[in-house]
């Protein structure tokens, strides 16, 4: 069971009359736009200019270290071709800042718990030498350095420090911020909290993936952008499907029979050559991170409190 075909000329009918009605009812001058060089960037900036022309689009470049040359110099193309502003700014600066202070505050915490624990083992046990030991590895903290960070969390903060510049020019032009999510990615939480998933409006938040790709042809998207693995580029060789686990064909095929037809994983095992595990794992994905969708909640927001 496959995937619909969406018919390209109504999907981009009905996207730049959203777009058009997002920015007339929130009375903006424009929408700013985080411009990666990838093919979901891309598309967005592309429906953007159709929908309320180049002049009201600002785009934004935000690079960093491990941000493929590649991918530079197709937000540049990009930016040419659509006729719109374009300024790009590295975020390094921002981002090794942060962790180093990050780092400096962690060794003096982890210092001053060593001092009171070998305050406290030297009172209590002046007699016994083999107490000392017990603290030979807590300095274990103290010695980390923002490389050996956990990767994914460190690149959830480039994501976040994105789009607080996006939505720092989107306060100074008076706009909206457009989202670059797709579907796939949504449902399975592939996305930072409060990063790449904080927008104003999500203008392809309904396409699957492969869906996208198909009708980047169609849109005439350059093929370099549609061709080249999606990335996030948060680090050295990284690529959203290693990441994911799944072949965007597998996982946009699964999600469509689990969200959208609601098969069990007994008719999906007859429709896909895949293991209940992977099924379940899928399911995982979308269940955990359900509320990266939602507003935060509350207690009483299902039932009255006066």
């Amino acid at each position: 069971m496959k995937l619909p075909e969406i018919n390209p000329k109504t999907a981009k009918k009905e996207i730049i009359h959203f777009i058009k009605e997002m920015k007339n009812k929130s009375n903006v001058g424009g929408v700013v736009i985080g411009l990666s060089g990838g093919i979901d960037s891309t598309i967005v900036a592309y429906l953007l200019k159709e929908a309320i022309g180049s002049e009201n689009i600002y785009s934004y470049h935000l690079a960093n270290s491990c941000t493929p040359k590649e991918d530079t110099e197709h937000a540049r193309l990009i930016a040419k071709l659509l006729n719109i502003s374009y300024n790009e700014i590295d975020i390094d600066s921002i981002s090794h800042e942060f962790l180093n202070l990050a780092n400096d505050n962690n060794k003096n915490n982890n210092k001053n718990n060593n001092n009171n624990k070998n305050n406290n083992n030297n009172k209590n046990n002046n007699n016994n030498k083999n107490n000392n030991n017990n603290n030979v590895n807590n300095d274990n903290l103290a010695n980390y350095t923002p490389s050996s960070q956990n990767k994914v969390v460190e690149g959830n903060f480039k994501a976040r420090i994105r789009m607080c510049l996006l939505y720092y020019f989107a306060n100074l032009k008076n706009c909206l911020v457009a989202g670059t999510g797709n579907k796939s990615e949504l449902l399975i939480g592939y996305f930072t909290k409060y990063g790449d998933g904080a927008c104003d409006f999500e203008p392809i938040g309904d396409i699957y993936k492969t869906q996208l790709m198909k009708l980047a042809k169609d849109w005439k998207i350059p093929k370099e952008i549609i061709d080249k693995p999606p990335r996030a580029g948060f680090w050295e060789n990284q690529t959203d499907e290693d990441e994911i686990g799944f072949s965007y064909e597998v996982l946009d095929q699964l999600l469509y029979l689990i969200t959208d037809k609601k098969l069990k994983n007994a008719d999906i095992l007859k429709e896909m050559d895949i293991s209940s595990l992977e099924i379940d794992s899928v399911r995982d994905k979308i269940a955990n991170n359900e509320h990266k969708l939602h507003s935060p909640p509350s207690p009483f927001e299902n039932k009255k409190l006066f």
